[in-house]
């Protein structure tokens, strides 16, 4: 069992990758629940945070399933424009 919880872990972290996304224009909490709702909605996203202090995106995903540019359509379909700040 932890041989195979291992691997499962290993074979996750393969494909994982993290970008940190600047969300211009962004200016109210429900700016940043539209905007972690359409970045959820990828196939392959793992984890969203949005924090509208910063106006800042922190998306980690499997690079296996999706891409950068896939993500930044997706935050377009809310009306927002987002820019990679580190990929």
């Amino acid at each position: 069992m932890k041989k195979l919880l291992l691997f499962i872990f290993l074979s996750l972290s393969v494909f994982a990758k993290e970008v940190e996304i600047e969300v211009e224009k962004m200016h109210c909490p429900l700016c940043t629940t539209m905007v972690k709702k359409a970045i959820k909605k990828v196939d392959g996203v793992n984890k969203v945070s949005v924090k509208l202090n910063t106006k800042k995106a922190t998306v980690n995903y499997d690079e296996s399933k999706t891409d950068i540019k896939t993500i930044l359509e997706a935050i377009k379909t809310t009306s927002y424009e987002g820019k990679v700040m580190k990929p």
